[in-house]
């Protein structure tokens, strides 16, 4: 089955008040061109369930989030994500803050369809100060071990960005760390996935399997967009681009240098801001 398809009829399918899942790590392997679109999309009221990078500070920054699940935004080489700092301090968004354990733990039940899974991180922390929602569990072993019960954490959509994918919908990971890209797959209703290149199935077997990292039966969407991680890195094919990601994050200081970058960079299609961007 060709499940390819073109970038705006793929964000088409999400509805506002969505909780979706966004692959990658901070500021490594993020599905930006999927993040773009959704922004220009006008979707609104939004949960975003990541480990989180500018994928959440770029869609803060338009408004489009009610909440975010996460353990950390980070821009990697810049700590804290100017724009969720932003939106933060503005008090326009939620937080729910979990260890980083915990986030893996919840996308790990929703995959399994487990209601919670029991996980020693957060212990002897304020997190179940910080959040009532969390429950403790005691193991019906031996031990008598009290454990806390992280909730699983379904998800409408995920997007994720991958080296190479066939127009089947196995999508393949060539740099060092797949991260949770098939947990967030496995917890979703729906998952959307953009890729440096759309390749022949034979293309991939000269990988080792593993590189495979989610297979097709999980996949509704393909969609080819090179670059379509920038400006986060996506090794081997490309690395960060530091001078864009500084420039991006100077914007969240000051709203005419925001409505500047807005012009240039948010409020085009992909193929301008590719444009824009070009090395």
């Amino acid at each position: 089955m060709d499940k390819r398809t073109n970038i705006d009829d793929a964000i088409a399918e999400i509805e506002d008040g969505m909780t979706i899942g966004v692959g990658g790590w901070g500021s490594r392997r993020k599905p930006m061109a999927l993040v773009r679109a959704l922004a220009r999309s006008g979707r609104r009221d939004l949960t975003l369930v990541t480990y989180g990078g500018p994928d959440v500070g770029w869609l803060c920054a338009v408004g489009a989030v009610r909440r975010v699940v996460t353990g950390f935004v980070s821009l990697d080489s810049i700590p804290l994500e100017p724009h969720w700092r932003a939106a933060r301090e503005a008090g326009r968004v939620a937080l729910v803050e979990r260890d980083e354990g915990m986030i893996w733990w919840g996308l790990y039940a929703a995959a399994n369809r487990l209601p919670f899974l029991p996980i020693r991180a957060g212990l002897g922390s304020d997190i179940l100060r910080l959040d009532p929602s969390l429950r403790t569990v005691t193991s019906p072993y031996d031990d008598g071990e009290t454990l806390i019960a992280v909730p699983a954490t379904p998800l409408d959509v995920a997007l994720l960005h991958v080296n190479r994918a066939d127009a089947s919908g196995n999508l393949q990971v060539l740099g060092p760390d797949a991260h949770f890209d098939e947990l967030f797959a496995g917890a979703a209703r729906r998952v959307i996935a953009s890729c440096e290149a759309v390749v022949a199935t034979s293309t991939l077997r000269e990988h080792p399997p593993a590189t495979v990292v989610v297979n097709r039966t999980a996949v509704h969407a393909v969609v080819e967009a090179p670059r379509g991680a920038h400006f986060t890195a996506n090794t081997p094919d490309y690395g960060r681009d530091e001078a864009f990601q500084r420039v991006y994050a100077a914007a969240a200081k000051d709203p005419a240098a925001w409505e500047a970058f807005r012009a240039r960079y948010v409020d085009v299609d992909e193929a301008t801001y590719q444009r824009a961007v070009a090395p």
